[in-house]
């Protein structure tokens, strides 16, 4: 099992990739959320001059945060300062979508998307539709020293759904989930199997990542301790986001007949906000990030511990082999600020796990 970092930083995020290079991860995945991050593509080309070793990834691209040919020249580019290190990682947005008051990518938006960026990668001439017109594009210059498309640029596609899975076995693509519970994770991965096998594909042959959030405690620490709060509760708090929105845009959690009182006095939270016609914008404010102080009270430290792999050393480590024998490979850790151990304490959980 792979360790790798997800990096939902500012500026300064790059930094999170030279220090997981020097750790021996294996990928930095760069969150693209434009209204809650530091862009993505510009920390990769500082991390592609900064390190050697690591793989660099959008950790995931939202396809409508910028038009395919840009991301396929980003990806390019990428590839020209970091040959064979650059992963395009891909899903229908989160944070970057809610927070701007939009539900997901439509599937087939994504599919005609991904489609127009791998082939240009391979230095095809592709047809695009774009402003009710489609037109042929192509890089005009593939081997004059201006991008790179000699080294392959993996895809990642974020997937839960049938839809989704079924687009990447089409496409040939590489898996990343996002953990919810381990019996959800595990569902997730059959499904997902029996999608390759269904299209005649071998489920070996294909990376399977895992996103996920939490602390490492080391003795004396709880989930009550402060660390845990800062690095166990935004993705605790997400959940929270993404229940109060459920009926606009769908849930990636199991629906529930009745709603919990928790989340129905959250709501009631949430109604206060304003403006009254954009109130995500408050909601979405520290998404993965920081746990805001109005939502504090929320997050307990029985939720920190369901909500993400908050716990001691030794017991991640059991959760780890449990996650590596349902059949993952990667799992991508979600690193919160003001904790700058944070990287090695996810070591100590590797190293024996």
């Amino acid at each position: 099992m792979d360790i790798s970092v997800c990096v939902c930083r500012g500026y300064d995020g790059w930094q999170d990739a030279v220090r997981a290079e020097e750790l021996g991860f294996k990928t930095a995945w760069f969150e693209d959320s434009q209204m809650v991050t530091a862009d993505p593509i510009a920390l990769m080309a500082i991390a592609a001059t900064k390190t050697s070793k690591i793989n660099l990834a959008t950790g995931v691209l939202i396809p409508s945060n910028r038009i395919a040919p840009q991301t396929a020249n980003s990806m390019a580019t990428l590839n020209a300062l970091a040959p064979g290190r650059i992963i395009m990682g891909i899903g229908s947005g989160f944070s970057g979508r809610r927070a701007m008051g939009l539900g997901p990518v439509k599937v087939n938006d994504i599919r005609d998307y991904i489609e127009t960026v791998q082939g240009l990668l391979e230095g095809e001439i592709v047809e695009w539709d774009f402003e009710n017109k489609r037109r042929k594009i192509a890089f005009l210059h593939p081997d004059d020293g201006v991008i790179n498309l000699k080294h392959k640029v993996a895809t990642y596609v974020a997937a839960q759904g049938p839809r989704m899975r079924q687009l990447i076995a089409d496409f040939d693509a590489d898996w990343i989930n996002i953990l919810s519970t381990p019996d959800i994770a595990a569902s997730d991965m059959k499904a997902m199997t029996t999608t390759w096998k269904e299209a005649g594909k071998d489920p070996k042959n294909y990376g399977k990542a895992l996103l996920m959030s939490g602390c490492p405690l080391r003795a004396g620490e709880t989930t009550s301790s402060d660390i845990a709060m800062r690095q166990g509760g935004p993705m605790a708090a997400v959940f929270f986001h993404n229940m109060i929105e459920a009926a606009l845009y769908g849930s990636f959690v199991s629906d529930t007949v009745d709603e919990p009182e928790e989340i129905a006095q959250y709501r009631r939270m949430y109604e206060n906000y304003k403006p009254e016609d954009a109130r995500y914008l408050s909601l979405h404010r520290g998404h993965a990030l920081f746990v805001r102080e109005d939502e504090t009270k929320f997050i307990t430290p029985d939720l920190i511990s369901q909500a993400s792999m908050t716990a001691p050393v030794e017991e991640l480590r059991e959760r780890v082999q449990e996650l590596k024998r349902i059949g993952y490979d990667e799992l991508a850790v979600i690193t919160c600020p003001g904790d700058d151990d944070i990287l090695e304490r996810w070591v100590e959980v590797m190293e024996k796990a």
